[in-house]
């Protein structure tokens, strides 16, 4: 059966600009344009009924700016925002950068998009790279790493941290449910989650799971069982074994940030942490795989093609995580608790 084409929003300011390129994207099959948009709140009112699977967006719009629009997009309907612009990241209004900080997936100049030359291989590669941004790329090939995960030996993992946004509990409970209630390891879990909602996460996994589940506390020393970053609070491992709640520092757009806890467990146990990343928006817990794998440590992702959301696993699959099927995930977990040698 042919999948269906990947739907597509275009908001531009330029009506010439935005015809052009949706002659240019729909060049290929297997993308459609469902809506064009002239300005963000134009775009913001259409989400609902067109239900894009990606948006393009000009940073030059009337009304609300794109950084707003980007920001109300990803509170109420995350979708995959790629910004057209001719501005870079360098530029001194810092548009680009504040636009990937609300959550747009990547930015590029108009130069690169070239809708004169929509036939050549440079435009098929892009589109084909757009299509992979909503479905990810067939068997992650973009992880450079590509074959199996490079594990550590039972008595060197000490920690897991897991990351997760939209699309996440489920993943969670299906990788955790793979877990023994005896499972020697401390699990740390960041997920983006609404606030006032973390406790209610906790208690649904805490039903759903053989682990004991429960919401992190400044200053414990972790032990096995799962610990969830609390609401508007970091989850950090400092060198000590003790974990910090950190609820003042800006990390990127989230708090609790996947990178903070990621880039914490690698600087306070280096080899012995394994990294998971699962389903969501944005690229959160790619700066945090990075760090694992320059300590020595296991790095870990779904396959994108089976994410709720695909970026976060693309994204960490970019930065070297190994991409698996949840249930292998949960399994992997499993065997490296001590509890498992005997």
């Amino acid at each position: 059966m042919t999948e269906a084409p990947v739907r597509v929003a275009i908001c531009a300011n330029s009506r010439a600009y935005a015809a052009g390129l949706r002659h240019f994207l729909e060049t290929d099959r297997e993308l459609e344009v469902v809506t064009v948009a002239s300005s963000g709140e134009q775009l913001l009112g259409e989400l609902a009924r067109v239900r894009p699977e990606l948006i393009t967006m000009d940073l030059e719009l009337p009304g609300i700016d794109s950084v707003e629009a980007i920001r109300r997009i990803m509170a109420t309907a995350p979708t995959p925002i790629v910004v057209i612009s001719t501005r870079t990241a360098e530029s001194a209004d810092g548009l680009v950068s504040a636009a990937l900080d609300e959550g747009a997936l990547e930015a590029l100049r108009k130069g690169e998009v070239r809708l004169d030359r929509r036939l050549s291989p440079r435009a098929t590669a892009l589109r084909r790279h757009l299509t992979g941004l909503v479905r990810g790329t067939p068997g992650d090939a973009s992880a450079p790493n590509g074959g199996a995960p490079r594990l550590p030996r039972r008595s060197v993992a000490t920690i897991v941290g897991i990351a997760a946004s939209a699309g996440g509990p489920a993943a969670l409970g299906e990788v955790l449910g793979e877990l023994p209630a005896d499972f020697g390891l401390p699990v740390l879990v960041v997920q983006h989650i609404s606030e006032g909602f973390a406790d209610n996460l906790a208690g649904w996994l805490d039903s759903a799971i053989a682990l004991p589940v429960r919401l992190a506390r400044d200053g414990e020393t972790p032990g096995p069982g799962v610990l969830i970053a609390p609401d508007n609070a970091h989850l950090l491992l400092e060198a000590s074994g003790r974990l910090r709640l950190d609820r003042a520092t800006d990390h990127g757009r989230h708090r609790p940030s996947a990178d903070a806890l990621l880039t914490s467990m690698a600087q306070a146990a280096g080899r012995g942490v394994v990294a998971v990343v699962l389903s969501g928006m944005g690229r959160d817990g790619a700066a945090g795989i990075a760090a694992v794998r320059a300590a020595g440590g296991v790095a870990l992702t779904e396959r994108s093609e089976h994410a709720r959301l695909p970026s976060m696993p693309l994204a960490a699959a970019q930065e070297g995580a190994t991409p698996l099927e949840r249930p292998e995930i949960g399994r992997i977990l499993a065997a490296l608790s001590p509890s498992a040698v005997r």
